[in-house]
């Protein structure tokens, strides 16, 4: 099965909506205004099972109007590249491009051939390419060269605001969390006036819970999951760092097991015009926002998911992952 057999319905559709902070009218990332996504999902024969999603800041030359952001990590057994100029200059210049872990490389000579292209760049030398990845090799031939670097500058290309596609689609379509089918799955927070929007690419671990009910046990602990945080809030580097890691806490409310061989990862940026900073004390709604996005789109990128069938690379046979089914 393909993963789209049926309909599919969102956590706040269910009833399942996370806190009591209302959500943005799409719930979804690019409540956030100026941020849009795009995906390229490759669901193809017996074995690719795989993609890229792009999340881009705003839709000009971000390598000349680069964003605050910062990144936070809860265990790093993965390759988020471009960590260590995140860290040091506090800005993001590219788009942020998520797909599988052995298609990292061919990511970045996506996005320098995407910021290249840009008629203002012609005398770019050094460009900072920042690219998250899960292994998707449960359900996806993940030693075969997809997706192309063709295939990640048509997710780039597809960016757009509005509503975003979840489940298995782009960077998600062969991923796998708590042995149910996993994948891209957004939702978004107003608190202050500000909007928080979170999208995240779940591949992980762990005894699931729903309302701090047990739904799954005993799957796989090891695995890994990129979040994404957008916010128009003007926080600097040192404030996103701090609201980045309040998503690690939506992440632990979904019974995620943290393990040694998970890679965990949160990225934050902020949309905001220049201006005066946010306090710290004022961050702290901010961080409840980003706990109840997180948790409640890794709960969407599990309901909009349906069961997969693909090929087990590790294993050398086919594979079934079941969707989650909640009573």
């Amino acid at each position: 099965m393909s993963g789209t057999d049926r309909p599919r319905d969102r956590a706040a559709a269910r009833g399942l909506a996370v806190g009591t902070l209302p959500s943005g009218p799409l719930d979804a990332i690019t409540d956030v205004t100026g941020v849009m996504v795009g995906h390229c999902t490759l669901n193809e024969g017996a074995r690719t099972r795989t993609g890229a999603t792009a999340i881009l800041p705003h839709d000009g030359n971000l390598f000349a109007r680069k964003v605050p952001a910062a990144l936070d990590v809860l265990n790093g057994f993965g390759k988020f590249v471009g960590a260590t100029q995140i860290d040091e200059l506090g800005v993001i210049e590219t788009p942020i491009l998520l797909t599988n872990t052995l298609a990292t490389g061919r990511a970045i000579d996506a996005l320098i051939a995407h910021t290249l292209d840009h008629p203002d760049n012609a005398r770019v030398t050094s460009i900072n390419a920042v690219v998250g990845e899960t292994n998707d090799s449960r359900l996806n031939d993940i030693r075969a060269p997809r997706p192309t670097v063709a295939e990640m500058r048509a997710a780039l290309d597809a960016a757009k605001p509005g509503p975003v596609a979840e489940g298995a689609v782009g960077a998600g379509t062969g991923t796998v969390a708590f042995g149910l089918k996993g994948g891209i799955g957004t939702s978004s927070r107003v608190v202050d006036g500000f909007t928080v929007g979170v999208l995240v690419q779940s591949n992980f671990g762990g005894d699931l819970r729903i309302d701090g009910r047990p739904v799954s046990q005993g799957a796989d602990a090891d695995g890994s999951i990129v979040i994404i945080c957008a916010t128009d809030a003007p926080l600097d580097a040192r404030r996103l760092k701090r609201l980045a890691r309040r998503c690690f806490g939506g992440l632990a409310r979904t019974g995620a097991a943290l393990s040694h061989g998970s890679g965990d990862y949160a990225l934050a940026f902020s949309t905001a015009k220049e201006g005066a900073l946010l306090d710290d004390a004022a961050c702290s709604p901010l961080f409840v926002a980003a706990m109840d996005t997180t948790q409640q789109a890794i709960l969407n990128s599990l309901l909009m998911a349906g069961p997969m069938d693909g090929y087990d690379a590790g294993k050398d046979r086919p594979s079934h992952v079941p969707a989650l089914v909640v009573p």
